[in-house]
């Protein structure tokens, strides 16, 4: 059986993004679905916000404080929106729970799926080492977590993934 994979929808094409965009899509993402491995998910829209929408943001830029309920989600209208990204957050994780997933391509620098870095907070748009909301709730679960910018990589831990699976 073939690895799902959790992806964000934005990279798939599909126009979810806050200001109403898509940041895809990617050859090796449609390969995969293609393929019928992506379980295809945008944790802002499944989290009841609208398209398009205020950017938002954390301050400090860590989803992890988000998850412990240290810091909030915000909008550049000063909406605070960190409910909406925590439950977008735990229906990414009911996903790979359902699927098995063990590896996602997430939307980098985005205060949901952002694994390495996310803005600030100031809406200057200065980025911090950080993950999202969503992507911290799926490390903690032992998801791999990559980004657009880390499909060779993501290719490899695929690769590597169902090699150890095979008995």
């Amino acid at each position: 059986m073939k690895q799902k994979i959790l992806v964000s929808r934005c990279l798939l094409g599909h126009l979810v993004r806050y200001d109403g965009g898509a940041s895809g899509p990617y050859e090796q993402l449609s390969r995969w679905q293609a393929e019928g491995r992506v379980v295809p998910l945008c944790p802002e829209v499944a989290g009841g916000l609208p398209t398009p929408r205020a950017a938002a943001e954390i301050p400090g830029g860590q989803g992890a404080q988000v998850l412990e309920g240290l810091a909030r989600v915000i909008t550049t209208e000063g909406e605070d929106v960190s409910e909406a990204f925590l439950s977008g957050a735990r229906q990414a994780l009911a996903l790979v729970q359902q699927h098995g997933i063990r590896l996602a391509v997430l939307k980098a620098n985005s205060p949901s799926c952002g694994n390495r870095l996310t803005y600030d907070g100031s809406f200057s748009g200065v980025k911090v080492r950080g993950e999202g909301v969503t992507a911290a709730l799926l490390k903690q679960a032992g998801v791999q977590v990559f980004s657009e910018l880390e499909l060779a990589e993501a290719v490899v831990a695929l690769r590597n993934l169902e090699h150890r699976a095979k008995p």
